[in-house]
């Protein structure tokens, strides 16, 4: 196992008489979070070295060494034989360290024309656009079931809420496409994001450029980004590609949220309408009868988290001057921990909604509760009898009060009844009082009519399948 554990840094000790205090190397060192950027971090310096010899700013011979170095050192971390050292505070550090005992002085002359600021800002930058991909695929996946799920249950009728109150029967499917247009949303402004944060910081060096010719196009399409970023002072100074990228995951967190709230309530015994297979369910440890849905539970308490680091991050870069500040190395381990958080919560979203089992005759069941085709008699009223809304509405409240009394569905009501109430009311009426009806009548664009839901269903498919 390789180790280097000097007493002080090299690396800045020059202008020091001695070593750092214990506590400032405790608060100061970020090595034990920031070492997962040791990919992008070797591949930055791969980058850098090449352009450094493609300039002539070093020699071709150190080029080689330097690569050969970095690729061994990649190779030892992968392998989990490299020793990091907090004495070397960072991931930038520990790479140089071990490249120096590996190559010698050759390893000094990577770091010319950078500076760790522009060294970190590109590394983080790299880092989150790789996430981003794992989000965007995730989010794609989920999509995908939801889709499924909905063109499997597009005529499947349900209550449709307000204030968690029955308010109008719907379609399942339809339910369903609400969270895909959501989650879709998410997608979107994801990829939006990584337009925005796709400029490479490298060559700003510590906050003013350098004077050695170096050329930042070639690093920056090296490394796969559009385009340097153009001002050295906002590309080592600012951080708002990762606050973007967590305030688009807090977004996408409150969907998943409110997808995960709903499936708690829809597996009670009290509603039914799904039950969650054991794979993505608990027990408990005194009461055997029940199962939980922790899966679910959990999407909804990791969502606190990923709002945390957000609101973390913007109270860290809130009032910094330019340029770099040290208070910018607490930008790592929310990212860090949202990421993971938002990979494995759209993980188990789309888990639970491909093997969720569905009743449907418990949905339709509970689709006409509350009198939920009262909207329905009062559009009726306004269609047929040309009724005015408002009187429409106040017709169907006698209607829905008469109906309470009785104890009985509004379609249940004799017509003698609701004549009395409205006069103009004829048989027709009962066309459009049940829940199927109703449904099926739902035809404008984005309603709930089984028919469109169908259209919706194809028209997703062919995104899905073009990738847009």
């Amino acid at each position: 196992m390789c180790s280097h554990k000097p007493s002080g840094n090299p690396m800045w000790g020059g202008r020091f008489s001695v070593a750092p205090d214990e506590a400032l190397e405790r608060i100061n060192a970020s090595i034990d979070f920031d070492k997962v950027l040791y990919a992008p971090d070797i591949a930055g310096s791969q980058a850098h070295a090449r352009m450094l010899v493609d300039q002539g700013i070093i020699s071709a011979e150190d080029g080689r060494a330097i690569a050969k170095g970095l690729d061994t050192i990649l190779s030892e971390i992968e392998a989990g034989t490299f020793e990091f050292s907090r004495a070397l505070e960072d991931i930038h550090m520990n790479v140089e360290a071990r490249l120096a005992e590996l190559i010698g002085e050759a390893a000094g002359r990577l770091h010319t024309a950078r500076s760790r600021n522009d060294q970190v800002a590109t590394d983080m930058r790299l880092w989150v656009r790789d996430r981003a991909g794992d989000v965007e695929a995730g989010l794609g996946d989920l999509i995908a079931a939801l889709v499924d799920r909905a063109d499997e249950h597009a005529d499947a009728v349900m209550p449709g809420f307000t204030h968690l109150q029955a308010a109008q029967p719907v379609t399942f499917g339809h339910h369903l496409l609400a969270y895909v247009e959501m989650f879709s949303r998410d997608l979107s402004r994801m990829r939006d994001a990584v337009v925005r944060m796709n400029e490479c910081p490298l060559g700003a060096a510590a906050l003013a450029g350098t004077s050695f010719p170096i050329d930042r196009d070639a690093t920056a399409k090296a490394l796969g980004f559009d385009r340097p970023a153009r001002n050295s002072l906002d590309a080592v100074s600012s951080r708002d590609f990762a606050l973007e990228f967590l305030s688009v995951l807090a977004i996408c967190a409150g969907h998943l949220s409110r997808l995960a709230e709903e499936i708690v309530i829809w597996s009670t015994p009290q509603f039914g309408f799904v039950a969650l297979s054991d794979k993505f369910s608990t027990g408990s440890s005194i009461m055997p009868q029940k199962k939980n849905p922790d899966a679910a539970e959990l999407l909804r308490g990791k969502t606190g988290r990923i709002n945390g680091a957000l609101i973390g991050l913007l109270t860290v870069m809130k009032g910094l001057p330019l340029a770099y500040s040290k208070d910018m190395q607490e930008d790592k381990e929310g990212v860090f921990d949202a990421a993971g958080s938002i990979a494995v919560m759209l993980a188990a979203a789309a888990g639970m909604v491909r093997d969720m089992s569905i009743d449907t005759g418990a949905m339709a069941g509970a689709a006409g509760a509350g009198h939920a085709t009262a909207t329905d008699l009062a559009d009726w009223l306004v269609r047929e009898t040309g009724i005015a809304f408002r009187r429409a509405h106040e017709i169907t409240g006698r209607a829905v009060a008469l109906a309470e009394e009785r104890g009985c569905a509004l379609a249940e009501l004799p017509l003698d009844e609701l004549q009395a109430i409205e006069p103009k009311i004829t048989e027709a009426v009962f066309e459009v009082l049940s829940v199927e009806k109703s449904v099926a009548s739902r035809t404008s664009f984005g309603g709930t009519a089984p028919a469109n839901v169908r259209e919706q269903i194809a028209w997703w498919r062919e995104r899905l399948k073009s990738g847009a």
